[in-house]
């Protein structure tokens, strides 16, 4: 039996691998890591309203010492409800098409584009508290985007047209062209996502879906051939 694969199909995804139980719990277990952590972010912001902590002083300050505690509480912090909302729905979309689609690679993912542009912002920024979400969504987006343009797998293609459909806009998000804006921040996390798409690649890779007329069975006559050639093969004497 002989399997062909083209080099540039783009294959579907084995129906009973999709219709497992496993993977309706990889789905939901990754929506539901999506809505708590947009929670989480909606309860730090109403928590520093209430209470008027002024939390957003806490951001990511360039090269002060006091700002690297940023790196890690920026992301957590936003300036105000439109601010948050702006970021709420591509982490709900983005967020769940990457843990659901890319567990493995997920694991590498979060951390660099949680921390990474942080990290980056403080090394080379500009002189400003840079606050917000938005380095995941753009490192988030920019990953799903990319890894599924280079996979093979209509699953990975369609995640990445719609994150493309949705936040293509974003784009103009990475130059300096809006005030009060930290262009910076979504540009190390876009370049962060772009490149460990390239890296990360070759994971991940679902079981795809063999067609009928992919599958070749050895031709008749060969079997035939095969079969007169040991009827014709000497047999030692008992």
């Amino acid at each position: 039996m002989r399997t062909h694969y083209s080099a540039m199909q783009v294959h579907a995804t084995d129906p009973a691998y999709v219709a497992s139980d496993d993977s309706h719990a990889r789905f939901r277990a990754a929506a539901l890591v999506s809505v708590m952590f947009v929670a989480a972010l909606a309860f730090v912001h109403v928590i520093s309203w209430a209470l008027g902590l002024d939390l957003q002083r806490f951001g990511v300050h360039p090269r002060d010492v006091a700002g690297l505690a940023g790196i890690v509480v920026a992301p957590m912090l936003h300036g105000d409800v439109a601010h948050l909302a702006s970021n709420a729905l591509p982490l709900l979309i983005a967020g769940t098409a990457l843990l659901y689609l890319y567990p493995d690679s997920s694991r590498t993912v979060l951390p660099a584009v949680y921390l990474g542009p942080g990290i980056l912002v403080w090394l080379f920024g500009r002189d400003s508290i840079h606050i917000g979400a938005s380095g995941l969504v753009y490192g988030i987006v920019a990953y799903v985007f990319v890894g599924g343009i280079l996979r093979r797998d209509r699953r990975a293609w369609a995640a990445s047209i719609l994150v493309a459909f949705f936040y293509g806009a974003m784009v103009w998000g990475v130059l300096p062209i809006k005030h009060g804006v930290s262009w910076e921040t979504h540009l190390a996390a876009a370049a962060i996502g772009v490149v460990l798409a390239i890296a990360l690649r070759r994971r991940d890779i679902p079981p795809r879906k063999v067609y009928s007329w992919e599958v070749e069975t050895e031709p008749a006559e060969e079997q035939g051939e095969e079969l007169t050639s040991a009827a014709d093969s000497p047999r030692a004497a008992g």
